[in-house]
């Protein structure tokens, strides 16, 4: 298959997040059990990550597991903590080997202590790394992240360091749990399902979003290659009109 080209450099954008959908699907499709599509999976991931590094693409967040997750059968569960757990104790080095930084963002406190131990590890062995940021969603919500950070400022107001009116968007959007990192340029769910279920709600207020009927497990380099190009493709306005963008640009 042919390789789908990128666009040049100014069209790449600098905070890809994706919603990786479609694992058990996938293995029920091949009759497996679901914890075989979420282990077929972690390739998808790999794949993706080489793809936004060559892209030169500063962030790359993936949403792992969602607060509404723990619904789940108790056993997809459990196996979904035990390939996390794995997946952080095989996959440091290979993030070192490639300048890659971890990052995990969401409420850890439901999880095993063990498995908060090894979300420390991973990101502290990999904090000097400047290529790259992964950033793993794992019990987060939207709602929860933008609830944690009206609680940073109710405190804050509380202490008396700070007066209601003070309070900006651009105040509140820091203290989000990527209030450090650029926002989201673009979106991609996989799986074919067109919605963002509770997912950076505050921050991709104005990404665009890209949805592919490919599951997780098969989303691979060309895929991702794909959903960049279509992304270079399109006209980010703000709401400006087609015509002040194009000035803006020959300016």
């Amino acid at each position: 298959m042919e390789k789908t080209k990128l666009a040049g450099p100014l069209s790449v954008p600098r905070h890809v997040a994706i919603i990786m959908d479609g694992n058990n699907r996938w293995a029920r499709k091949r009759l497996l059990p679901g914890v075989a599509g979420h282990k077929a999976g972690v390739d998808a991931v790999r794949a993706v990550i080489e793809v936004c590094a060559e892209a030169k693409v500063e962030v790359l967040t993936l949403f792992a597991f969602s607060s509404e997750n723990w619904q789940r059968p108790a056993e997809e569960v459990g196996a979904l903590m035990e390939l996390f757990f794995t997946a952080l104790r095989r996959e440091t080095r290979r993030l070192n080997d490639n300048a890659i930084s971890l990052r995990i963002i969401g409420d850890r406190s439901r999880f095993h202590p063990e498995l908060q131990a090894a979300m420390r590890e991973a990101e502290l062995s990999t904090a000097g790394n400047d290529r790259f940021v992964l950033q793993i969603a794992a019990n987060y919500g939207g709602q929860w992240d933008i609830a944690q950070a009206a609680q940073r400022l109710a405190r804050e107001v509380q202490a008396g360091h700070l007066q209601p009116e003070d309070i900006t968007p651009e105040l509140l959007q820091t203290c989000l749990a990527t209030g450090d990192l650029p926002l989201p340029d673009l979106c991609i769910r996989t799986g074919g399902e067109h919605r963002i279920s509770n997912f950076l709600l505050w921050q991709l207020a104005y990404a665009e979003l890209y949805f592919s009927d490919l599951f997780w497990p098969d989303f691979k380099h060309d895929a991702m290659r794909a959903a960049l190009a279509d992304f270079a493709s399109r006209q980010r306005r703000f709401g400006k009109t087609s015509e002040q963008v194009e000035a803006g640009a020959r300016a």
